[in-house]
């Protein structure tokens, strides 16, 4: 398959329709992470599927940690994470209507990235503690993984909110692009 899928229009040069923006990494982490939070939410908590799959979360994590330095090009950290001059900036933009387009993470997105990461890992890293021999039965590490969880809920919820109002803004399917990988070939 080719790496652009291009529109082909009688006298008219081919142009890119598409490009490739989510890796196989990036999109195999992310649906992965989404089925492991779903199931960690949906089903009892404290069962020994809740457990493992809270070991296999942080090893995701570590493997998004590792791939946001060696990955792809839009999968870098360098590549999307901004300071909070730019990301409000850019909120702004999204309020007036008329927002940036970016290939990869806008500067909102890229702060998302940010703040679920570092949530999903301190849910995870306190429900190991809750488990280990220190800390087994300490009702203060179990209300703190609880919070954690009910906050990385509330994140997720804006999360969905922001893919679906970019989608909307932009008039790009973002649930599509991080199946397949690819987006229209428009902005930056």
């Amino acid at each position: 398959m080719d790496r652009l899928t291009t529109l082909s229009r009688p006298g008219r040069a081919q142009r890119p329709a598409t490009i490739p923006v989510w890796d196989l990494g990036v999109r195999l982490f992310h649906w992965a992470l989404v089925a492991a939070m779903a199931y960690e939410f949906l089903f009892e908590a404290g069962t020994q599927t809740h457990i493992i799959l809270g070991y296999a979360i942080l090893a995701l994590l570590a493997f998004r940690i590792l791939w946001g330095f060696i990955g792809g090009h839009h999968a870098r950290f360098r590549q999307f994470v901004r300071g909070p001059a730019t990301v409000l900036s850019y909120l702004m933009d999204i309020a007036r209507g008329r927002p940036r387009h970016y290939h990869g993470h806008n500067p909102a997105g890229g702060a998302m990235v940010v703040a679920l990461i570092v949530m999903v890992a301190a849910t995870s890293l306190t429900g190991w503690a809750m488990i280990s021999d220190a800390l087994w039965g300490e009702e203060w590490i179990e209300n703190l993984h609880e919070g954690l969880a009910w906050a990385t809920l509330g994140l997720i919820v804006l999360h969905v909110a922001g893919v679906i109002l970019a989608s909307v803004q932009h008039r790009e399917n973002l649930v599509h692009a991080m199946i397949t990988g690819q987006k229209p070939a428009g902005g930056e």
